[in-house]
């Protein structure tokens, strides 16, 4: 039991350093799709939030709900298609987004808040509360899908200023009032960029970029920007990665100092990555 409570306080003592060096640091942690709907995940990742609440990150959440969206519209017999893997986004289509998205976007400040965080949401910060969307260039095809245009990052400081967590939909809002699907991952892009970010976190359902596909052994732990274009190229990194990879590439122009992609099924993959020296997942850094 002595030995166990050692290890223990061995990990504390890694961490501390981490903890010293990213206490009032802005991090943006983007986590959605099926891991969602996952219980025992969620959990875990709620955790990990609240932990890095209470050790002093400026943690922001940005959560999709796609499997969600698609069950919905299935229930209500209307088809999904998806054009370059956007969603094609009617009118009807966009109500169900919303929906989903704003009871998805509840329930998270809800048990973010029961496990002790000061989370908010809702219309102000939640739901087209912070982006500003331009139509996405393929509108004809695509119906209302858009592109953050700005990110009202003087509500989202206000809040971290007094200690919240800001829980952030991927709904924009346009310059005529109308309401837009975002991607999640460019949404999470975009608001880290916008406040120069210390790290971009993509919690998503890999270990991160291996070299060859199916062998975790073979997982890269650093990768610089510079190396995406030709991994892209030889198919290493290909399918729905890419736009993920891109995304972080993105925000390190942008400011952002490191992006990471993680496995949000590993148990408190958020704080391994994050405060141990190993890491968990793959970091892009310039």
């Amino acid at each position: 039991m002595i030995a166990s409570s050692i290890k223990k306080a061995d990990i504390l003592i890694e961490a501390l350093p981490y903890i010293r060096a990213f206490r009032g640091k802005v991090m943006v942690i983007k986590y959605g799709g099926s891991a969602l709907g996952d219980e025992q995940v969620l959990q875990g990742v709620l955790e990990d939030l609240v932990f890095l609440h209470y050790v002093g990150v400026h943690a922001i959440l940005l959560h999709g709900g796609g499997p969600l969206i698609t069950e919905r519209l299935r229930a209500r017999g209307v088809t999904t298609h998806f054009v370059h893997g956007q969603r094609v986004t009617d009118a009807a289509t966009m109500a169900v987004v919303e929906e989903t998205l704003q009871e998805l976007n509840g329930i998270l400040v809800r048990r973010l808040r029961a496990l002790g965080a000061t989370a908010v949401g809702g219309r102000e910060f939640g739901m087209t509360g912070v982006l500003c969307a331009r139509p996405h260039a393929a509108t004809a095809s695509l119906g209302f899908v858009g592109d953050v245009s700005q990110v009202l990052t003087g509500k989202l400081r206000r809040a971290l200023h007094k200690d919240q967590m800001p829980i952030v939909a991927p709904v924009g809002i346009g310059r005529t009032g109308d309401r837009y699907n975002i991607n999640a991952d460019h949404a999470a892009c975009a608001v880290a960029s916008a406040l120069k970010a210390e790290k971009l976190v993509l919690l998503t359902n890999v270990r991160g970029i291996l070299r060859h596909e199916g062998q975790p052994a073979s997982l890269i732990p650093t990768l610089s920007a510079g190396e995406v274009a030709s991994l892209i190229h030889r198919g290493v990194i290909h399918g729905g990665m890419v736009p993920k990879v891109q995304a972080c590439v993105a925000a390190l122009h942008h400011g952002v100092r490191k992006t990471h992609i993680i496995h949000a099924k590993i148990p408190h993959a958020l704080l391994l990555e994050i405060f141990t020296q190993q890491g968990i997942g793959t970091e892009l850094v310039h």
